[in-house]
């Protein structure tokens, strides 16, 4: 799919392949339960409705939404940064749910993009199976490769489900990762700047 494509539109409630609710009809018997049960009877097509939503990332091309940029700012040449923006993934592993926040910023050259793209962004490449490791550098590398800013700068925080709900079901640790690139990985001083104004 190019970057300047239009997003495929989501369908709330999409046809559900026969072998996609069998499948689910066996993990339920797998797990221990009856899935001819009347609690359980349409579950198997809600599963598959909520993990076409919770993947709708596929249906689209992240970049495409920095494809309208502006470039009459003021002589603005400072930093832009977007902070505590909400996101929920799932880890490729488990599948089970990766929920955090996102800082993203970028120091423009010579054009911005409309605040709210960069939401769209994280959440684009989010709404996908993930490691939060790739989610990161995902979204900084598409927005260095579209805006050709000065230096783009993420950090991502999430608990991971598969280490709260299973496995060692530890609650409350968080893991952070981060991606500096341009001026924010080569020159100290702007890497702090860039961090104190994310609050770390």
């Amino acid at each position: 799919m190019s970057g300047t494509s239009e997003p495929e539109p989501f369908d709330p409630r999409p046809a559900v392949p026969a072998e996609v609710a069998d499948a689910i009809r066996t993990l339920i018997r797998w797990a221990g339960d009856d899935p001819t049960r009347e609690g359980l009877l349409d579950t198997p097509k809600r599963v598959a409705r909520a993990w076409k939503e919770y993947c709708q990332g596929y249906l689209e091309d992240p970049a495409h939404h920095l494809s309208r940029t502006f470039e009459e700012v003021g002589g603005y040449d400072e930093i832009v940064l977007l902070k505590d923006i909400p996101f929920q993934s799932h880890c490729e592993h488990h599948m089970a749910p990766i929920v955090g926040k996102a800082a993203i910023a970028y120091l423009p050259r010579d054009k911005v993009v409309g605040i709210s793209k960069l939401a769209r962004v994280l959440h684009g490449f989010a709404q996908r199976l993930q490691v939060q490791e790739r989610l990161t550098a995902q979204v900084a590398d598409c927005i260095w490769e579209r805006l050709d800013p000065i230096g783009v700068a993420v950090v991502i925080e999430a608990q991971h489900g598969c280490m709260t709900g299973r496995g060692v079901r530890t609650h409350g640790v968080g893991m952070t990762t981060s991606r500096m690139m341009g001026v924010f990985r080569d020159d100290e001083r702007s890497r702090r700047e860039v961090l104190a104004l994310m609050g770390y």
